[in-house]
C-alpha cells in the first residue's frame, strides 16, 4: 500500500504569472537594464589603453600571417597551373 501523506497523484501545475500590460514589461525591462548595469566593473584608463593595445597588436598580427599564407598559396597556385 502506497502512502501519499497528504500528496496528489498529479502534481499540481505552478499558476501562470498575471499578464502585465506593455507599459508595465517595458518598466520591468528597463529597472532590470539599470540593475544589470550597476554590476558591471569598467576598466581605468590604463587597462582599456593596455587591451586596446594588446588587440591591434594581436589583429596586425594575424593580418600578417594570412597575408603571408596568401601569398604563399597565390605562388604555388601559379607555379602549379601556370
Amino acid at each position: 500500500m502506497t502512502e501519499t501523506s497528504g500528496k496528489t497523484a498529479t502534481p499540481e501545475r505552478p499558476r501562470s504569472p498575471r499578464r502585465r500590460g506593455p507599459f508595465a514589461r517595458l518598466s520591468l525591462w528597463i529597472r532590470q537594464v539599470v540593475a544589470e548595469l550597476r554590476k558591471v566593473v569598467y576598466p581605468t584608463r590604463k587597462e582599456l589603453l593596455t587591451y586596446t593595445a594588446v588587440v591591434l597588436v594581436f589583429v596586425a598580427i594575424m593580418i600578417a600571417f594570412v597575408s603571408v599564407l596568401d601569398l604563399g598559396l597565390g605562388w604555388a597556385m601559379f607555379k602549379v597551373f601556370g
